[in-house]
């Protein structure tokens, strides 16, 4: 009798979408239920028409710090660059209404760096009362009671002087060590990056550059390390990236802080605007982006996980179900290092059947790696073995249906099995399709460079498909001016036009129009489901 030997591996299943590959903890806490991470901003009652900035969750996941600008309730009024403000979970997984965290504030800059492992948290801003700058020039730690908090106390870092106006930082999360951008003596240019270690008295030491690798004779700033202290996050103008502020990504190399790989930008979180403080969590990641604001800069939240799988269900307890311990046959699962497996299934949106005749590739960004494969079993199954830590473009084709493309981030060697299910919807006359990724710049007709990729395949379908006839669709929501909200989504229309004609298309295939905020989806007077009627769209007019 043969023996079949079983390994036993952590499951993280979602359905359509995906995450970078850890547990939902967080992410339970910190997004609402029953919505789609891609038209659900879940910080659209956080942000403001003033300037927000450094997000940080409190390490329970309950309560949102981040730093706003120039709002006239601030200490300093309309002239303070920044108060810290804090928002609250609620019971629905809704946010509260922001409020300024006043005990923490002064006339000065003032922001969250983190949390020390004795529950205070680490301050920037607070000077001395007469105003003279000690050396840690206004890092300062605090205690705190849910929403309420002692008077900030200074804290002293030898040889820190920050020369620059720019204040930012985190705390790594096991207490080690303090990350600061700063302008000092030993700087390239502008500001760097500098690590300053845990001391055995509980003191901090003097900040060290982190190196030619990460610092540019330009500007970096915002730094965060991943929760093993490997994985190094941070902002600049100096790396090569879209030519603005973007978020880059450096593995740590050894112990001295001075040895980084080279840093790469996180192409899903760029835009043309500028990226700051990126904070990485479970499953999801927060920022601050000038992209879709009015100027100033907004929160953002960054997850490809599908919440109305994740989130049908209010307790945490019943999210369990989202991770699983499972036994593969051994023979079946072939393990090398920082490797895992990708398998599902693609099935028709309207039955729910399996496709045995689908397509199933998966490329990373640097072309460094591509494989196709096709279900096959009983249960039309695909798989296949994918080297971890790389970002992946995973894009899906069936005869006769509309293909579908999506990002997946791999960053752990700690899963071994990821379960990724697609459903694909058929080409009929009259089918209409969200192109969700599709985007512009802000108030203006000019496509995103991250667009090209959705844009690619309607393009593909046009060409499988030569009798195929569509139309675009420009939607905006109802605020600012009626008319030019018409004209900016016709404009934006004949821009998506434009782009699908140097592809090939015959013009007279594309037909167009732009309708301002005349066709809602959902109420523009609920502030969270708004921007479900900032849309491109297209509707099949003949196969």
């Amino acid at each position: 009798m043969k023996h079949t030997r079983f390994k036993r591996y952590i499951l993280y299943r979602y359905a359509m979408q995906t995450v970078c590959l850890t547990t939902c903890f967080y992410l339970a806490l910190f997004l609402h239920s029953n919505v789609l991470a891609q038209n659900y901003d879940p910080l659209e009652g956080v942000n403001s028409v003033f300037n927000e900035e450094n997000p940080i969750l409190n390490p329970e996941g309950n309560i949102l710090f981040f730093t706003r600008g120039h709002h006239p309730e601030n200490v300093g009024g309309s002239a303070d660059k920044g108060d810290i403000w804090f928002s609250v979970l609620q019971e629905d997984r809704s946010w509260s209404q922001p409020r300024n965290a006043r005990a923490l504030n002064n006339a000065n800059w003032n922001g969250v760096i983190g949390f020390q492992s004795d529950g205070k948290i680490v301050l920037h801003g607070h000077y001395k009362s007469s105003g003279e700058l000690i050396r840690t020039q206004g890092i300062a730690v605090t205690e705190s009671r849910g929403t309420s908090w002692k008077k900030p106390v200074n804290i002293t870092i030898p040889y820190y002087r920050n020369l620059s106006e720019n204040q930012g930082g985190s705390i790594t999360q096991d207490d080690s060590a303090l990350l600061l951008a700063m302008e000092g003596y030993g700087t390239k240019g502008a500001e760097d990056i500098y690590v300053c270690l845990k001391l055995n008295d509980g003191g901090w030491s003097e900040p060290k550059n982190l190196g030619a690798t990460i610092n540019t004779p330009y500007q970096e700033f915002t730094p965060f390390m991943s929760k093993d202290n490997k994985t190094l996050y941070f902002s600049s103008n100096g790396h090569k990236g879209t030519q603005g502020t973007d978020i880059f990504v450096s593995s740590r190399l050894d112990d001295s802080w001075r040895n980084w790989s080279e840093p790469r930008p996180l192409a899903h979180i760029n835009t043309e605007g500028r990226e700051l403080g990126y904070r990485q969590y479970e499953g999801f990641a927060i920022y601050a982006s000038i992209r879709d604001s009015d100027g100033y800069g907004d929160l953002k939240v960054y997850t490809e996980v599908d919440l109305d799988s994740l989130m049908a269900q209010k307790t945490l307890v019943e999210m369990d179900t989202t991770v699983q311990l499972i036994e593969v046959p051994e023979e079946q699962v072939k393990e090398t290092d920082n490797q895992f497996v990708l398998f599902g299934q693609v099935y028709d949106k309207a039955s729910e059947r399996t496709l045995a005749n689908a397509t199933v590739t998966i490329t990373s960004e640097e072309d460094s790696f591509s494989k196709t494969v096709s279900p096959s079993g009983g249960k039309n199954r695909y798989s296949l073995g994918v080297p971890a830590d790389d970002n992946y473009i995973v894009r899906i084709d069936a005869p006769g249906y509309l293909s579908h493309q999506q990002n997946l981030d791999v960053f752990s060697d700690e899963v071994k099995v990821l379960e990724m299910n697609f459903g694909l919807q058929v080409i009929s006359v009259g089918a209409r399709v969200n192109l969700e990724n599709v985007l512009f710049k802000q108030s203006k007709p000019e496509i995103v460079s991250t667009s090209y990729a959705e844009l690619n395949l309607v393009a593909d379908l046009m060409k499988q498909n030569p009798s195929m006839v569509i139309r675009l669709e420009g939607h905006t929501d109802n605020r600012g001016d009626a008319k030019q909200n018409m004209k900016l989504s016709q404009e934006r229309v004949h821009a998506v036009k434009k782009y699908l004609l140097k592809k090939g298309v015959n013009k007279k295939r594309v037909k167009g129009k732009g309708y301002g905020g005349t066709r809602p989806l959902v109420d523009n007077n609920d502030p969270v489901k708004r921007k479900l009627n900032r849309r491109v769209e297209f509707t099949i007019l003949k196969e």
